[in-house]
């Protein structure tokens, strides 16, 4: 099992792991897979800390030994999930997505909910790149969506096409614009 050191948590990407607190069974798989892979990577998993697709991707991040910061709606750092790392208690509510996005480097979105698409839209808004396995992108979200000239949501087929498609639009990102933090 490999452990990030505290320098790999300086310098490596954050990658923010979005999704819908109620998600399949498909959905766990998926998030659970990409949370290993991205520990693996030396990345940072950033998400909301609650259930889900959220617990999926902190099992499988903190299983392989990486870092998970659940950033949480409410004010109780307790109700993180039991392999956030790092707990964040906000107080925010629904306005911690906005947290999410902004610490992250990249967002993968797994599935899709209300929330979700908030963040997925925060992300594209603000020029953090998105990958979507299984949930929302320019397709679902009509033509008004494109016409706006704003980039949307890339979508991946499977885990090892998300870490792929997350690595080349990271390094047009980093080519062409500073990362956060």
């Amino acid at each position: 099992m490999r452990h990030a050191t505290d320098d790999e948590s300086r310098s490596g990407r954050y990658v923010a792991v979005v999704g819908p607190s109620e998600c399949t069974r498909v959905q766990q798989d998926v998030a659970e897979r990409l949370g290993r892979a991205l520990a693996e990577r030396g990345d940072v998993v950033l998400c909301g800390g609650g259930d889900g697709v959220m617990a999926a991707v902190a099992r499988g991040a903190t299983e392989a030994g990486g870092v998970v910061v659940g950033i949480l709606p409410g004010d109780d750092r307790h109700a993180a999930n039991p392999w956030v790392t790092i707990a964040l208690a906000t107080g925010l509510g629904e306005l911690r997505n906005g947290l999410i996005v902004w610490a992250a480097d990249a967002v993968v979105a797994v599935g899709g909910s209300w929330g979700t698409l908030s963040e997925v839209a925060m992300a594209t808004r603000t020029g953090v790149p998105v990958v979507s396995l299984d949930g929302w992108t320019p397709a679902v979200a009509g033509t008004s969506a494109a016409q706006d000239g704003v980039p949307g949501p890339v979508e991946a087929g499977t885990v090892d096409e998300a870490l792929a498609t997350l690595d080349r639009l990271l390094r047009v990102r980093r080519n062409g614009a500073q990362l956060h933090g």
